[in-house]
């Protein structure tokens, strides 16, 4: 009984996190490598279609991974950061065309890259590139890129292991809370992003079962 009030907890704290959230949705093709000042684990990605991100200002770096023209060459685009303000729904990245050598070449000197929402429309963006060089360490490469006020920059992901929101967290604790429930929303907000959001993927599953 004990244990079903617990689990019974935990799933209430993640779909109140889940109904605040923006899903950022990742094609195929992108690889997600920085949110919000910290490295994503590509563990953490296997399997899932987006991220649930509360709502609020965001920052991330990824990279295109695709085969292009009829030689199978697989192309790997330098790493883009984009800026922008969750409050919608889903966020999806937008590509333009990349079925031959061309377009890659237009691409490389104009990263169009857009950002949408669930209805198709563009979502205002800040965006960059992260210059060849760092890829030994990317999430100190962003600290530094947040540190020199460019054009995508956010300052508070300046600072080393900065807290990246990716899952919201539930909102204050009610008064008329039980104990165990207080300390369920205690735990959430206090265990780290990665293992925050392993749990709104796991509830997401059960949900769909």
């Amino acid at each position: 009984m004990k244990l079903r009030l617990v689990l019974s907890g935990i799933i209430a704290l993640l779909i109140a996190a889940s109904c605040q959230a923006t899903t950022l949705k990742l094609a195929p093709e992108i690889e997600l490598l920085v949110l919000d000042g910290r490295k994503i684990s590509g563990s953490l990605l296997k399997g899932a279609e987006g991220l649930e991100l509360e709502r609020g200002e965001h920052q991330f770096l990824f990279r295109i991974e695709k085969t292009v023209g009829s030689s199978n060459r697989q192309y790997v685009s330098a790493p883009m950061i984009a800026t922008f303000n969750a409050q919608t729904q889903a966020v999806t990245i937008r590509l333009p065309a990349l079925q031959n050598h061309s377009d890659v070449k237009k691409f490389e000197r104009t990263p169009d890259f857009q950002l949408i929402d669930e209805q198709g429309n563009e979502i205002a963006s800040r965006r960059d590139r992260l210059l060849n060089g760092h890829e030994s360490d990317l999430e100190q490469a962003m600290i530094t890129y947040n540190r020199t006020g460019k054009v995508a920059s956010v300052p508070r992901f300046a600072q080393p292991h900065a807290a990246a929101s990716v899952s919201a967290p539930v909102g204050d604790l009610a008064l008329n809370q039980t104990s165990a429930e207080r300390l369920l929303n205690l735990w959430f907000h206090q265990v780290d992003s990665a293992t925050r959001q392993r749990l709104l993927l796991w509830m997401k599953a059960l949900r769909a079962s």
